[in-house]
């Protein structure tokens, strides 16, 4: 009897949380009901299941706030149980809320980030930090390292590793072997920031195999799971969850012997590499010292972030050219008056490649591997006429932005005239390194990196897309393509090499 007084006890003290929850529930959707915003699929999960849908069908959820703008207008309300986010896709409100330092990124998504299945991943670096100070300090040491007259002292890595791809590549230029071009790229921008940012040689362009860059795709796909409710806690994906764990390990492990190593031969007067590395614990030493949690955390974050996204914008690019003869002839002939048959690209030459620009600025508007960035207002504000509450989450997407006829014409079809000279500026509607004090501070490595595999790619070789190539786009954590981008190649003048 006083078994079933319990059972009955507990069942009423869970029926009243219940009832209370409902009640909670109720109260967010009455206080932000106001704002436009799409019916919701359900009472507790608001519009999650739109989402998880479109990802079941392995379609870019991103799609929906296109719809969704068109019906209701640019700011957008997004229910999910208990919380409320707004999606802001107006120019007024990404200057507002990207380019004023007071609006910190939104500590609830970002923690997300924090730890993977327990093991630290990107912690408290800069990509995740909500704390302004402290993430302010460590952009501070950060900067100068990233600054365009440093990097453009690392041209001759850019150029060695690049010119290894090639060599790979004419091996397979024969017009017949089918070359999966996104899987090298891959390899070749790991290979780059491991050089150029570490002076590490990983030699992943030769050999995949070896445990690093094993724990890079494992550490990918774990940002994926995460996103799976409990599945840490099945039991036959403890094998993979471990493999997740032990890969993130590796590669604090890997930060720790290289930092340490660093330190010990700046301290000894040693000979050091003039990479990245150097130049922030220069700037380390000046500013007072970082959190050495923090620095494990950017060298995660750094060769994370540092070698997808770039690939994925190759990817995309050269994808896209697979339909473009027109503007690749254009490329080819810009690379064959500023560049010729050199096979070093110097610094100066990336200014004068511009319609390459165009075309990498064009991919990223339609193609954007990371779509968007995630705010957080603790005050009140009047965006396109709509009250934002404070305390707020506020999504900002410039995939969704890049595709709106509102601020492009005719979205959906390549053209990087949009970027020429001549051409209106889209301001606070394009922003594929975000805006502000929180921008990429890898925007530039990113750019002449892609432009010298670019140019030396165009320099060398013709490219046939292999069929079938769905010109879809994959969301993985980033956006990539759907497909592996696939090619036949042709050297285009072998005598001059």
């Amino acid at each position: 009897m006083e078994v079933l007084e319990a059972i009955w006890g507990l069942l009423a003290v869970a029926l009243l949380a219940f009832g209370l929850y409902c009640c909670y529930v109720k109260y967010v959707h009455l206080k932000y009901d106001y704002i436009p915003g799409a019916p919701r699929a359900s009472f507790f999960f608001g519009h999650l299941p739109y989402f998880w849908r479109k990802l079941k069908n392995k379609e870019v959820a991103h799609d929906l706030f296109i719809q969704w703008a068109e019906e209701h207008g640019p700011i957008l309300r997004i229910n999910y149980l208990h919380k409320i986010s707004v999606v802001i896709l107006s120019p007024e409100g990404v200057k507002e809320y990207l380019m004023l330092p007071q609006y910190p990124k939104d500590p609830d998504i970002y923690s997300m980030f924090f730890n993977i299945f327990g093991v630290r991943f990107f912690g408290n670096g800069l990509i995740s930090d909500p704390n302004h100070e402290r993430w302010r300090k460590q952009r501070r040491i950060m900067d100068p390292a990233f600054s365009r007259t440093y990097l453009s002292g690392l041209m001759g890595i850019f150029n060695e590793k690049a010119e290894e791809l090639m060599k790979v590549l004419e091996e397979k230029a024969d017009g017949e072997t089918e070359v999966d071009v996104m899987s090298l790229l891959r390899r070749v921008t790991l290979d780059i920031i491991a050089k150029v940012a570490f002076g590490l040689e990983l030699n992943t362009l030769h050999d995949y195999q070896t445990p690093f860059p094993r724990a890079v795709d494992l550490i990918a796909e774990g940002m994926t799971k995460i996103r799976i409710p409990f599945f840490q806690y099945i039991p036959w994906n403890r094998k993979k969850v471990k493999e997740i764990q032990d890969s993130l390990r590796l590669l604090r492990r890997t930060g720790e012997e290289c930092f340490e190593r660093r330190r010990k031969a700046m301290l000894n007067d040693e000979e050091t590499p003039l990479d990245i590395l150097t130049q922030i614990l220069k700037s380390e030493a000046q500013e007072g010292g970082c959190d050495y949690d923090s620095m494990l955390d950017n060298f995660v974050t750094f060769f994370f972030a540092g070698h997808e996204t770039t690939a994925n914008l190759l990817s995309f690019t050269i994808m896209e050219l697979g339909r473009q003869p027109e503007i690749v002839a254009k490329l080819q002939a810009e690379v064959d008056e500023f560049v010729g048959v050199r096979r070093d690209i110097n610094y100066e030459d990336l200014g004068s490649l511009q319609y390459l620009s165009q075309v990498l600025k064009e991919s990223l508007r339609l193609y954007p591997p990371a779509p968007g960035t995630v705010r957080w207002t603790g005050t009140e504000n009047v965006i396109e006429g709509v009250k934002i509450p404070a305390n707020t989450a506020l999504n900002f997407n410039t995939y969704v932005m890049g595709r709106m006829e509102r601020f492009f014409k005719d979205p959906l079809i390549f053209n990087p005239d949009r970027f020429g000279k001549d051409q209106p500026k889209p301001y606070y509607c394009y922003f594929p390194f975000a805006l502000g004090p929180r921008s990429c501070i890898g925007q530039i490595f990113a750019q002449m990196e892609a432009k010298v595999i670019m140019a030396k790619l165009l320099q060398r070789f013709e490219f046939q897309l292999v069929p079938p190539q769905r010109f879809k786009v994959l969301e993985s954590g980033t956006l990539r393509p759907f497909d592996p981008v696939v090619c036949r190649l042709n050297l285009r003048n072998p005598l001059g090499f």
